[in-house]
């Protein structure tokens, strides 16, 4: 079995800013640099030939390059069990491709995700115990960044493994 996602890898230099403000929240898992990434669409366990029906699907995907930036921090989930993310803007393009992606899902086979899609970079992971989040994103409030080029996007395997999850660049498909 294969656990996949889809999403989008920002350049090193938006990698490089999100791990200088990591930081600040006793008890935070926080993300290495090679799980930095903005998901499209999370897709779950799926067997070999799934996955190659889904890699071929999302191969046809077609979308114009665009530009997206930091815009601020949050985060989520319920005490035990949560996030803080980095978000980004504008939200239009990115919807427009979650959509596309969600569309090359059905087309594999791949039940449609029923969950809002609320694009954002997760920085850290929250379980029990993490502190709060308050100071954190107090002040980060407002990062924000230059406009990067989102001109890819990238076919992920996720690993579970005692220290968290790894994740490998499966394929890598150019919008243009």
């Amino acid at each position: 079995m294969h656990r996949l996602f889809v999403a989008i890898q920002p350049p090193d230099s938006i990698r490089e800013r999100l791990l200088g403000i990591m930081g600040g929240i006793p008890g935070a898992r926080w993300q290495d640099e090679a799980q930095l990434h903005l998901t499209l669409r999370f897709i779950g366990e799926v067997d070999r030939h799934q996955a190659e029906d889904f890699a071929a699907a999302l191969a046809s995907v077609r979308h114009p390059p665009f530009e997206i930036a930091l815009e601020g921090v949050g985060s989520f989930g319920k005490r035990g069990k949560g996030a803080v993310w980095a978000g980004v803007a504008p939200h239009g393009d990115l919807k427009a491709l979650h959509k596309k992606v969600d569309q090359a899902c059905l087309r594999a086979g791949i039940a449609p995700d029923m969950r809002a899609y609320h694009p954002h970079i997760t920085i850290a992971r929250l379980g029990r115990g993490a502190g709060p989040v308050g100071p954190f994103i107090g002040r980060w409030a407002g990062l924000s960044s230059a406009a990067f080029p989102v001109d890819s996007l990238c076919l992920y395997e996720s690993r579970l493994g005692s220290e968290g999850a790894s994740y490998t660049i499966v394929e890598r498909y150019s919008l243009a």
